[in-house]
């Protein structure tokens, strides 16, 4: 029966726990939404999302005022009781406009044409590009020209609703806000033309606009230099006749504008000595500056908006250069895994490899073990059936479920059990070799069983007298569930194809704690099992290579561990693996200085294992992250044939490692899956690796709830508990 005081206890460690969850995805929740609100931010400034490209037809004119259609390029709508009035630049007077920029390589060029010859105009900027450029905006205001709205993506209005167009008009002036510190009371409407080109569509438009309290303006002198006639041509397009007054339509963005650029270096004196004026508009009009300065929050609001774009940008350049770094790592360990690892096969299956004289020689297996109830059993009974002399030594660290007394109840020959107060694996596993009557220990999970050759398999190298220690290949026992099977595609593909390459590159990072071997002098020379790390095995696996030892791979040596079956599970694990992995690199890092073998690992064997486990696998999700925003944002059938491309090269891989393990490639089926899905824990796990490594932070040692399941094939059939009695998995 349940006490008050269990339930009240039991109440408050749930309370705790959902504490606790939130913690452990904030900041990595945090990251990835900034993230994304900056992908968001940079598609939003370069028109890749709520823009609208559609351009209307001309309409009848019928509703239009005949002042207007008749009139000059500026329309003053602003009135609300008297009519809209049209106005004229007086003669030998010439309003030059710019549209479409600011543009980084041809609006300098224009400022640098309008400088030389001391001429003023009108900018008509939208708000994508003067957000992206504002330096070149405050230098359109500090050199005496106007600035005006062009919108802020480029839409044609006469599509809009009026809070669309209301949008528009505030997101350009935010942009200029935040680029130079200014309100300006012009506007000019995208893809407009002459006066006598308005139309029923576009009139209803230029009267709100005029009631917001803009002055449109058109032109009445279009040079076509977006037509790029050569220069010839735009000069004599953007010439008045008689002597009249003009505003004249020019760009200096949308595309290549080096021929209006080079008019202008002709067009300006020459026009100039016929006694022409080159003058803003309101200058030409005799009316109040166009500008207005903008102060408080307004003012930091825009700015904010500008610095926020320009993180946006920056940031992309930074995630593309971040994608180029990911595609080639992944290519090159793809090429690398590939031809290390035919190498590797051809040379160990070879008929005239071998390491020497049959080893057959005891050895001492050691299974720590804690809170192992579930499966101790199954992995006593494995290595029972071994067809290698072995002694077996189960070190109880300090269980509180009977594991100890399962092991002795089980009667079995060669199996002694270890006692010990709960002080951790590297402590059990020191204990054990302690204990060991032999020169060569086998170490192995609680939760892992052998098939009867895996020991025979195991111990073979250490017929050379060279090698320290061996590496064994881990299978995913439970592999029938989705995260079973992309774990199973994760221990064939990444862990023992990697190791085929390390074995050739002589620089294996981690002998696999579910099966490894090592020669006990070689441990002695290091000090044993250090507790300095979570990755107590890459650890040692680094420590012998610094001391000159080899470390192999056998193959053959198969050993079946039970693998995380929930996303909690899994999370511990692999959170535990690459902190400890982080911690070992970092232990070992004067390696790369030193001389001798353990210099030889420090400049291959580190950076591999830096580049390959952390840093790749940091970058990988990038590949997603751009495969989502190119089909929301960018060419969708490049990306996502870029994206495919990217999975063949990943599953002819896979495949390749299915072969050589002899494995059925049917479990390659949820290889897409896990790259989306999968790949996204992977990255989340690491990014919090990276942030408890860079502040200090300490992680507890975290252990896994077993349900016993797996088995060998060929090992010695275990009796069957009921299954009432088998401990849900958490």
């Amino acid at each position: 029966m349940t006490t008050p005081a269990v339930r009240g206890r039991r109440n408050r460690q749930k309370q705790t726990r959902r504490r606790r969850l939130p913690m452990r995805y904030l900041l990595p929740s945090v990251f990835l939404v900034a993230l994304l609100a900056m992908l968001m931010l940079r598609g939003y400034v370069h028109s890749e999302i709520l823009a609208d490209h559609r351009v209307r037809p001309p309409a009848p004119t019928d509703r239009v005022p005949d002042a207007i259609l008749d009139g000059g390029p500026v329309i003053d709508a602003r009135s609300a009781t008297g009519p809209a009035k049209s106005l004229r630049i007086p003669d030998h007077r010439i309003v030059l406009t710019f549209d479409d920029g600011p543009d980084p390589v041809w609006t300098p060029r224009v400022l640098d044409a309008l400088k030389k010859y001391h001429a003023h105009g009108v900018f008509f900027v939208t708000g994508t590009m003067a957000s992206r450029y504002p330096d070149l905006v405050r230098r359109m205001v500090e050199e005496g020209h106007e600035v005006g709205l062009h919108t802020f993506d480029h839409p044609d209005l006469s599509y809009q609703s009026h809070a669309r167009i209301d949008w528009e008009l505030s997101q350009n002036q935010l942009a200029l806000a935040g680029a130079a510190g200014i309100r300006t009371s012009l506007f000019r409407p995208p893809y407009s033309s002459f006066a006598d080109a308005m139309d029923n569509k576009s009139w209803p438009v230029t009267q709100y606009i005029g009631s917001r309290g803009y002055l449109t303006v058109v032109n009445n002198t279009d040079s076509e230099d977006w037509k790029r006639p050569g220069v010839p041509a735009i000069i004599e397009q953007a010439t008045p006749k008689g002597g009249k007054g003009a505003v004249i339509l020019m760009h200096d963005s949308g595309g290549n504008r080096s021929q209006t650029v080079a008019a202008l270096g002709e067009f300006l004196p020459r026009m100039q000595q016929r006694g022409y004026t080159f003058t803003d508009l309101t200058t030409a009009l005799g009316a109040p500056s166009a500008h207005t300065p903008v102060t408080g929050f307004a003012l930091w609001k825009g700015k904010a908006f500008v610095f926020a774009v320009d993180l946006s940008e920056n940031l992309t350049d930074v995630l593309v250069a971040g994608l180029a770094v990911v595609g080639v790592l992944v290519l090159v360990r793809f090429a690398l895994m590939l031809l290390l690892s035919f190498l590797h096969a051809r040379k160990v299956r070879g008929r005239e490899f071998g390491w020497g004289a049959a080893f057959a020689r005891p050895v001492s297996v050691l299974v720590p073990a804690y809170n192992e109830r579930e499966c101790i059993a199954n992995t006593v009974r494995s290595l029972v059936a071994s067809d290698h002399p072995i002694e077996i030594i189960v070190i109880d660290d300090g269980s509180t479920d009977g594991t100890a007394d399962i092991v002795e109840a089980m009667r079995l020959p060669n199996v002694r059990v270890v006692r010990q107060r709960n002080a951790g694996k590297p402590a059990a596993l020191n204990n054990g070799i302690a204990h060991a009557r032999y020169d060569i220990v086998v170490m192995m999970d609680g939760d892992t069983v052998f098939e009867p050759a895996t020991v025979r398999e195991l111990v073979q190298p250490f017929a050379d007298p060279g090698v320290g220690a061996v590496a064994g290949n881990a299978k995913v026992g439970n592999r029938d569930s989705l995260i079973g099977s992309w774990q199973h595609i994760e221990y064939v593909m990444g862990f023992n194809l990697d190791r085929r390459m390390y074995d050739m590159l002589h620089c294996m990072p981690t002998i696999p704690g579910a099966v490894g071997a090592f020669r006990r002098d070689a441990l002695d020379r290091i000090g044993g099992m250090s507790e300095d790390t979570l990755a107590e095995d890459t650890d040692v696996t680094m420590a012998l290579h610094r001391d000159g030892w080899r470390v192999v791979y056998a193959e053959n040596a198969r050993a079946w561990t039970e693998a995380p079956e929930t996303v909690q599970q899994l999370w511990s694990q692999r959170y535990r693996w690459s902190y400890g992995t982080m911690q070992a690199i970092w232990k070992h890092r004067r390696a790369v200085v030193e001389r001798g073998p353990s210099g030889r690992f420090g400049r291959v064997g580190l950076p591999f294992v830096s580049l390959f486990m952390v840093v790749a696998p940091l970058l990988a999700p990038l590949i997603d992250v751009f495969l989502l925003y190119g089909l929301v944002f960018g060419p969708t059938a490049k990306t996502v044939g870029a994206w495919f491309g990217v999975l063949m090269v990943q599953a002819v891989c896979a495949a390749y490692a299915f072969r050589l393990d002899r494995e059925r490639l049917t479990h390659l089926l949820s290889l897409p899956l896990q790259q989306i899905l999968y790949r996204q824990l992977m990255y989340v796990v690491l990014l919090q690796s990276w942030i408890t490594a860079l502040t200090g932070g300490r992680l507890r040692w975290q252990k896994l709830r077993r349900t016993g399941a797996v088995e060998a094939p060929g090992s010695m059939p275990s009796q069957r508990r009921n299954t009432q009695d088998r401990r849900p998995v958490a």
